[in-house]
């Protein structure tokens, strides 16, 4: 084996990066998606920023116990947690972050959902693109860092862009493992009363499949939240960069401080998806 010669394999990487950055047309695509997320990010931030948070702290609270069931557990916590971030004075930086997180989710439901159903559509599509979503879940997310900040710089749009690409594939999975379980009596039934491919798939395939498919939008939302650490190093604001600071700085209290935060928003998060999930599936 030592006799083989080494593969220019970074050189070939630096030649395709360097071609795609001095090509106009694909710069003209990537700025428009920089243009798109900055957008999306700074119009979250604002509107999250518009009422107090007091406000926003009895409008959560209130919703949470109304979509619990009138049971005032999750609703305490989600209280008690959110009365804690604003009293450690991190409630600016939970904002910056819930704009990254809510920015991510929103591409990454606009991009999974629609690329799932053609994976449930299509066998061929579905084995071209699983080898690519193994490669997604499995590439440690700190190698997602490198092209994002090579294409679109150093802040939060690059932290968005690497969330996206970590985040996405339970959505596009669960979708299409939603929509292949539906029972094929319920498909064979539609068919045989005559409904279009696009009756079947939003009267029949989708509402089956929204259990599922609300699962894989939670865990993406989760993966998100994952990366907010992991973009602070490439400039992203929000609770992230409080602990990477922290860190350089080996300064235990702020860690520890900015990760409750980061933990309360977290199960916040994910409780919430969880109970809308539960009361989508028995509307049905």
């Amino acid at each position: 084996m030592d006799t083989l010669p080494r593969l220019p394999l970074s050189d070939w990487i630096e030649w395709i990066v360097d071609w795609i950055k001095g090509s106009d047309a694909i710069g003209v695509v990537f700025s428009g998606i920089r243009n798109f997320i900055g957008l999306c990010v700074d119009g979250f931030g604002w509107v999250l920023s518009l009422p107090p948070s007091w406000v926003w702290i009895i409008l959560i609270t209130v919703g949470t116990f109304l979509l619990h069931k009138r049971k005032w557990g999750l609703a305490l916590f989600v209280l008690i947690g959110l009365l804690l971030i604003d009293n450690l004075q991190y409630w600016s930086q939970m904002i910056d972050t819930l704009s990254l997180v809510l920015t991510a989710g929103l591409i990454s439901i606009i991009i999974g959902i629609p690329l799932g159903i053609w994976m449930a559509k299509s066998s061929i599509v579905e084995s071209i693109f699983k080898p690519i979503l193994d490669f997604m879940q499995t590439m440690p997310a700190f190698v997602y860092l490198i092209p994002a900040v090579a294409f679109f710089g150093i802040g939060m749009v690059p932290g968005v862009v690497a969330s996206v690409i970590f985040a996405m594939p339970p959505t596009v999975r669960l979708t299409n493992l939603g929509i292949r379980q539906v029972s094929t009596e319920l498909v064979e039934a539609a068919d045989a009363f005559g409904s279009t491919g696009s009756q079947k798939l939003f009267k029949v395939e989708l509402p089956m499949a929204k259990g599922t498919i609300m699962a894989g939008v939670n865990q993406s939302i989760m993966l998100a939240l994952s990366m907010v650490v992991i973009a602070a190093m490439i400039g992203a604001r929000g609770l992230g960069q409080s602990v990477y600071t922290a860190v350089g700085q080996n300064n235990v209290g702020v860690g520890f401080e900015a990760g409750i935060a980061i933990v309360i928003v977290a199960i916040i998060l994910d409780r919430l998806t969880q109970v809308f999930n539960k009361n989508i599936e028995q509307g049905h």
